[in-house]
Parts: structure tokens; sequence; C-alpha cells
């Protein structure tokens, strides 16, 4: 002979059992889970001539540009003047702003030689500045990060940065090349809240 609901919660309250309500096996959290705890995200364009930059710090609902730019070098400015600025000016970047990761365009294939070899230093003499500082240096593919940001990985330099406007709330478009430096910091930041099983490759 079995015992009622009534009787089975009187035998509960003498053995002084607590009561539990059931929850879900799995529950819906209010954000994703990261995979870095990162708050400002330094992103890189690296060039010669004009190497874009842009930090953003996450914030709700969206994230926020502390600070862009391009480090511009004029044409009549040789090679080793141009990368001790690109050096020096993410050195005091760094050291303003202590972005906690950093992420850079990857290289691309180009068909003039020289053009490769030049983007190379370039892109050097920025990755040992920031390797100085000791964070985190991520790298992203520019059509993957066209793809995120416009939907089409061949999309041109005026979409990205109109949807960058759109994504920061900025009042005007940036720069191109800061833009596609504020691209990639955003691309990061999407990508921390999933599961991904390719994760960003690490440098």
């Amino acid at each position: 002979m079995g015992i009622t609901p009534q009787q089975f919660k009187q035998i509960q309250q003498r053995l002084g059992a607590p009561q539990r309500n059931a929850a879900p096996v799995f529950e819906r959290t209010s954000a994703p889970v990261s995979m870095h705890s990162t708050s400002l995200i330094l992103g890189l364009d690296p060039s010669l001539r004009g190497t874009g930059y842009g930090i953003i710090r996450l914030a709700r609902p969206n994230p926020i540009a502390e600070i862009y730019g391009t480090i511009s070098c004029p044409p009549n400015w040789e090679r080793s003047r141009c990368l001790a600025k690109i050096a020096q000016t993410l050195r005091d970047l760094l050291k303003k702003y202590a972005p906690t990761v950093c992420v850079i365009e990857s290289l691309f294939y180009a068909q003039n030689l020289q053009t490769a070899l030049i983007m190379g230093e370039a892109r050097g003499a920025a990755l040992a500045a920031i390797a100085e500082s000791g964070i985190e240096i991520f790298e992203l593919a520019p059509r993957k990060v066209k793809q995120a940001i416009v939907g089409y990985g061949a999309a041109q330099k005026s979409a990205v940065a109109k949807m960058v406007q759109r994504r920061l709330s900025m009042a005007e478009a940036p720069a191109p090349d800061a833009a596609d430096a504020l691209a990639l910091a955003l691309v990061h930041a999407q990508e921390q809240g999933r599961y991904n099983l390719t994760p960003p490759r690490k440098i």
C-alpha cells in the first residue's frame, strides 16, 4: 500500500530534509562563456606606409572604440625609419592602454615578391614590439574578417569601414586601415563567445 503525497511531505518535515525545486540540467546563461577573459583588444593591420591600429573595450550592449588610427610614414622615408616608427608607436600604445590581447592580419598571397618582403618587414616590426609586452597574439585571415563583418569575403574596404562604424556606434566611418584593424578586434571578440572547432591561430 502506497503513501499519499501529503504523507510523504510530512515524513520529509520530520526528517528535516530540505525541499528543493527541480532545475534543468542545462541552464541558459545571460552571456556566452569566453575562452579568454579579455577587456581590451588591439587589432593591427600592418603596412610599411600605413599601419592601421584600433583598440576596443568589451562592453554591453556593444564594444567601444578606445582609440584607433594609422601609423603613417611619408614615401620619402627610408624603410628603416618607417619600421622604427611602427615599433615605437605600438610600444607607446601598449604602455598607455595595456591591451590584454592582440590580433593581427595574417600574411596573404602577393604576386610581387618585393611587396611581400616589405609587408613582412612591417609585420615583423609590429610583432616584435607587441611580443615585448608579453600579451597573447593571434592572427586572422583577411577574408575571414570580411566574411564575419560584412558577410562577403571579398568585400571592399569602404564596406568594412561602414559596418565597423555601425558595430561600434561611431559618429563617422574610420579611415580604411584603421577600420581593418578595428574589424580584426571585433571579429576576435566575436569568436571568444563561440565554441570553435578551429580556434584562432596563436603566434
